[in-house]
């Protein structure tokens, strides 16, 4: 496992203390996945199912985590790539800014 995937479940792990309603997979390029769901937070194969699946290079997720970049604008920008629930994206998005 990554140091990046590593740190992003510590980070994602404080913010999503009470868990999740759904799941969600974060696919970090070049660095692997994580999923999110009602057990918390824990890094994940590629291949495993969620509700909605977030693509994004490394910078542009950890500019999400540091709260520097708000989701919504990363997606309408083109850095985040959503596959899946719209709806629970944006539940997700709530917590992270």
């Amino acid at each position: 496992m990554s140091d990046i995937i590593t740190a992003a479940v510590a980070a994602l792990s404080e913010k999503l203390s009470d868990g999740f309603d759904g799941s969600a997979k974060f696919d970090i390029e070049g660095e692997g996945a994580i999923i999110i769901d009602s057990d918390g937070v824990r890094a994940a194969d590629l291949d495993e199912e969620a509700d909605v699946t977030l693509s994004a290079d490394a910078e542009t997720f950890q500019e999400i985590l540091e709260g520097e970049l708000n989701p919504t604008t990363a997606f309408m920008g083109g850095r985040l790539k959503l596959d899946g629930d719209m709806g629970t994206a944006m539940r997700l998005g709530g917590y992270l800014g």
